[in-house]
């Protein structure tokens, strides 16, 4: 195990408005306030969404099982924000339902807002970190540095 520690400095309330795609609006929130490391948690609706829903097998690194969703589904999720080769790269996951249909999962790739998305940003302040990508595990996991 590693860790780091931070103190929470801005928050943001962000709205995402109809049709507008959840993770290009992070990314770019987060390019345009220089955000470096962040919690968010979020709530609303799509119209349409992309989640991994796990590893077709018990093997590292994964290959993906996909759910995609093309009928507007209510969400909660929880993420984080951290850069990745200089960029903002936005981990979130979610849960999406619509009527007694509900998946868990990593959101990834194209979403369109549908109504309204409420997400509530926590910058963190003071926290050396980044995502470093890892062949052997398949993703690009937080690396910390001094502090």
């Amino acid at each position: 195990m590693e860790y780091s520690k931070g103190n929470i400095g801005r928050v943001f309330t962000v709205r995402i408005d109809t049709g507008e795609d959840l993770l290009q609006e992070l990314e770019g929130i987060a390019m345009k306030e220089n955000i470096k490391a962040a919690v968010f948690t979020l709530l609303g609706a799509v119209a349409k969404v992309n989640l991994v829903v796990g590893p077709k097998e018990n093997a590292i690194p994964p290959e993906p099982m996909w759910v995609n969703h093309t009928e507007p589904q209510e969400v909660i999720g929880v993420g984080n924000i951290f850069t990745e080769e200089g960029r903002p790269k936005i981990h979130l996951h979610t849960a999406a339902g619509r009527g007694d249909n509900v998946n868990v999962g990593c959101l990834r790739g194209e979403s369109a807002a549908f109504m309204v998305l409420e997400v509530f940003i926590m910058e963190i302040d003071g926290m050396e970190a980044m995502r470093a990508f890892d062949a052997t595990k398949g993703f690009a996991q937080i690396s910390f540095g001094k502090n």
